[in-house]
This record gives structure tokens, C-alpha cells and sequence, in this order.
């Protein structure tokens, strides 16, 4: 089936979500969820396939911990979308209402975006996760995920469909792409008429291709060059457990550490405690001259490596003398995600705060924790590094947009 057909299939269904209640929103939500569990075996079964071709082409190991699906995983997909029915609808709220002296009355209402397309790379959970809060706003969605997580997509959304269908819900609110080659994500791109907006998740290549070459409107998810900057009166130890958990709790993820800051007032003390805890986990460091001077088996970092998000165990490390210069430094490298500074200093930390340029800012805490579902939005469609509409973790509330609503009674202008 082609794209534009799907597009079309997706537009039929705007009357039926038009006027379904949130009742009924969630209880097909919890549908999906019950469902997801029950048909573990076949999605376990169909990832399998996924993970073994990967292998077999070569993926790094971040990409396949993206790609991998598990008992625990499935199972927390399925919470997840039963946590997107407990939340409240995001759609049908009064953000403004005026009563002019002649009586007309304005209401500025929220309401689902329309047809969202999301174009993404191996990360299977980005299925339901995207597929259940598109459905709790109101919205049609089209998914379109990467060759490497065929055949766990395909299980994974002919389960929703099945439980929409047992829900009374037309199946193609929830439709996949099941032609993973460039041409159906291009067709995707130039869709106007059909998609309203196209959200991409992904490594930085797959953003920038979707982001220079769409036509139709884009959410600008971003990559991840998260940077923690060690300030002069940081606790040190802390700041070793913190960068430990944000580099290696999980290192295929957009908000795991790749860069460190620190001030060269403490990097003498510093960068051999946060080396002891980094090679617990064997991770290579890249560093410039003075952070070679004090660790002479860190690796010379050159200057792309400070624009890299590596998604691997590696990290780099620059030397600076001021909360000025590190604040120009991660303002000049970061992809705009995530930004920690670990100090007892009030002053510097309101001042990070204020001059970090990115979604997310951290006093004293790891950047691992920007995610949707620890910020109290549920799942998340993705984390938007732009400044537009919408910003950091997306819920509910970045998938709707508003229309005016004017009551009158024979009023002329």
C-alpha cells in the first residue's frame, strides 16, 4: 500500500475521533495495553528476526540495546500506555476566552493536531509508545520505522490495530509503513494534505535528512551531546556518581553524557575519580591537554569529538577556567538536549541555568533523567530540541493545537 494511501485511510478517520470521548479513548488504550502482553510471544518472536539480522549487518551494540525487546520491556511498554489512559486529555480545554461588548463570545479550545507522521530508526518501543499518545490526543498516526525493526514494528502494530478494532475504533488511526526504503520516507516528507506533521526520532543523520528535506511540518527531535560541567566547588564525589550513572546506565540513549566539562581548578582531583568510577565500565575517555596532564592514558580528544554524540563508551573531556567559558563552550557544542552542572556554588547554578541554551538544565542531578515518563508526562513522542511550539520531553500537550471557537447571536462587524 502506498504512502499517500495510508494518508488517506488516516484522514477517514478524522470525523470518528473528531467527537470520541476520553472514555472511550481509554478503554481502547487499555485495550492496546492487555493486548501487547497477551501477544508477547509473536512480538518476542519477531524481534528475534530483527535482532539476528542485525548481527548479522553489523550493528554496534547501542543499536542493538535500542532494537532489543524483552519480557520487562514489553510488560513496561504496556504500563506505559496504561499511564497514558490514567493521564488527563489534553484536548477540548479553554486556554482563553473573551466576551466582547457586543456580546460575541471568543473561545480558544485545544484540539488534536490531525494526522502525525513519525519517521524513526531502530527503537521498536517508539511504536506503541508513539502510537498510544497519538490516540490519547485525538490524532491519526502513521509510523514509519527502519529496516532494522521490520518485523517487531509489524507485530507490534497489528497487535494495536486488532485491539482498536475490539475497541470499536477504525484501525487505521494507528497504520505502519511497511516499505522501510527511501523512497516511502521521502513520500512521507513531501505528504501536505494528508499529514499535518512529521515527527522524526533518530540518530542526527535520519533528523537533518527530515528537517532539510520535508515539506510538510517538522517537530525537530534531536540528538543528544549532553554535557555535564564539574564547576570549582562541585563535590566531587558526587559528581563521580552522577556522571558514572548519566555515561553508563545506558549509553544508546539521547540523553546519556558525552561530554564533560571541568574547571581547572579541581581537575587535578577531579578527573581521577571520575576515571576510577568511568573504567568500572571501560569507558575511553578523550581529553585535551591538561586533562592528558593529569590522566596520561586519556586519549587526545581533536575538536569534532566535542560535537559527538558517540552512543558508545566513550566520552570527552574539556578544561576550562571559568563558568563563563564553560557556558560558552556547551553553548557552542551541544545539540541543545541536556546540560548538568554539578557545584554548592547558588550563584553558578542560577547563572547555568540561565545562560544554558538547551531544553533541559540540571543542578547537581544526571541527565538520563530527561524522559517523558520521569517528568510526568507518561510516554513520550520524542524529546523536541527546537523552540517552537513545542520543547524538551513531548506528552500530551505538544500534540495538540488550538482553534478559536466564536459564539454569536446576529453580531456584525
Amino acid at each position: 500500500m502506498s504512502v499517500k494511501e495510508l494518508g488517506i485511510r488516516a484522514r477517514n478517520t478524522q470525523p470518528f475521533l473528531a467527537t470520541v470521548t476520553t472514555e472511550d479513548k481509554n478503554r481502547a488504550l487499555l485495550k492496546i495495553a492487555d493486548a501487547l502482553e497477551e501477544n508477547m510471544p509473536a512480538i518476542l518472536e519477531a524481534n528475534l528476526l530483527d535482532l539476528a539480522n542485525g548481527r548479522e549487518n553489523g550493528l554496534n551494540a547501542g543499536l542493538l540495546d535500542r532494537l532489543m525487546l524483552d519480557e520487562n520491556r514489553i510488560k513496561g511498554i504496556a504500563d506505559g500506555v496504561r499511564q497514558v489512559a490514567a493521564l488527563e486529555d489534553a484536548c477540548g480545554k479553554t486556554v482563553y476566552e473573551h466576551e466582547k461588548d457586543n456580546g460575541l463570545l471568543i473561545k480558544k479550545v485545544t484540539v488534536p493536531i490531525g494526522v502525525i507522521g513519525i519517521i524513526y530508526e531502530a527503537r521498536p518501543n517508539v511504536t506503541p509508545d508513539a502510537a498510544a499518545l497519538c490516540l490519547k490526543s485525538g490524532n491519526a498516526v502513521i509510523l514509519r520505522g527502519g529496516k532494522e525493526a521490520i518485523h517487531s514494528n509489524t507485530a507490534l502494530a497489528e497487535t494495536m490495530r486488532g485491539a482498536l478494532a475490539a475497541a470499536g475504533f477504525p484501525k487505521d488511526v494507528i497504520q505502519l509503513v511497511e516499505d522501510t526504503s527511501r523512497s516511502s520516507a521521502s513520500e512521507m516528507m513531501t505528504l501536505n494534505g494528508y499529514l499535518d506533521c512529521l515527527i522524526p526520532r533518530g540518530g542526527k543523520g535520519l533528523i537533518q535528512a527530515v528537517v532539510q528535506q520535508s515539506t510538510v511540518p517538522v517537530i525537530e527531535t534531536g540528538s543528544g551531546n549532553c554535557h555535564i560541567y564539574v564547576d570549582e566547588s562541585a563535590d566531587l564525589d558526587m559528581a563521580a556518581r552522577i556522571i558514572f550513572n548519566a555515561k553508563t546506565q545506558r549509553i544508546s540513549v539521547c540523553n546519556a553524557c558525552e561530554s564533560l566539562v571541568i574547571h581547572s581548578a579541581v581537575i587535578k582531583e577531579a578527573l581521577p575519580k571520575i576515571k576510577a568510577a568511568l573504567d568500572e565500565k571501560a569507558v575511553e575517555i578523550r581529553g585535551d591537554a591538561r586533562a592528558r596532564a593529569v590522566c596520561s592514558d586519556i586519549l587526545p580528544a581533536t575538536e569534532e569529538d566535542y560535537y559527538t554524540e558517540y552512543l558508545d563508551y566513550i566520552i570527552s573531556v574539556k578544561t576550562v577556567d571559568s563558568l563563563d567559558e564553560a557556558i560558552a563552550h556547551i553553548n557552542g557544542h551541544s545539540t541543545g538536549h541536556s546540560e548538568a552542572i554539578i557545584t554548592k556554588n547558588e550563584a553558578n547554578a542560577a547563572r547555568f541555568l540561565q545562560c544554558i541554551d538547551s531544553s533541559s538544565v540540571y543542578v547537581n542531578a544526571s541527565t538520563r533523567f530527561t524522559d517523558g515518563g520521569e517528568f510526568g508526562l507518561g510516554a513520550e513522542i520524542g524529546i523536541s530540541t527546537q523552540k517552537l511550539h513545542a520543547r524538551g520531553p513531548m506528552g500530551l500537550a505538544a500534540l495538540t493545537s488550538t482553534k478559536y471557537l466564536i459564539y454569536g447571536n446576529g453580531q456584525i462587524r
